[in-house]
């Protein structure tokens, strides 16, 4: 399937299984954080970006650096979760995401998320390359 660069927002479901549950039958909440990882990997995958060929070819990775996450209700075993994925902002070496837990409609759980583009040699901030940020762009408006 060729890359849609249309994309402004990518939905991901995803079922809960017994593994992302804490004693009490409730998705732990460092799952969240997984789930919004798979969500935003699927996102770019869509638009077209291979992650192994970014690194490979432009020496380029992305890492989280901030997180600020709000739990609003609990998801449970076998729930059936969407994923959503929006860019916020786009920075010289940056990617800011707005990502929600989705159960029927009803807002689990949100975040907003910085991703930081490095170089895969240093792990310093390295400028996000120009192909990608013209696809992001398109994505984001």
């Amino acid at each position: 399937m060729p890359p849609d660069t249309t994309v402004q927002n990518s939905e991901l479901d995803i079922r809960v299984y017994y593994e992302d549950t804490d004693a009490g039958g409730v998705v732990f909440y460092a799952n969240y954080l997984k789930f919004f990882e798979r969500g935003r990997t699927e996102w770019l995958r869509r638009l077209g970006v291979n992650q192994i060929e970014l690194a490979e070819t432009a020496q380029r990775i992305f890492v989280v650096k901030n997180v600020e996450i709000q739990y609003r209700k609990p998801a449970r075993l076998d729930d059936l979760l969407t994923i959503r994925s929006d860019i916020t902002r786009l920075g010289r070496a940056s990617i800011h995401f707005r990502q929600a837990a989705v159960r029927a409609g009803e807002l689990l759980c949100e975040s907003d998320i910085q991703i930081c583009c490095v170089d895969t040699d240093s792990f310093r901030p390295a400028p996000l390359t120009d192909e990608l940020r013209t696809i992001l762009e398109k994505a984001k408006k």
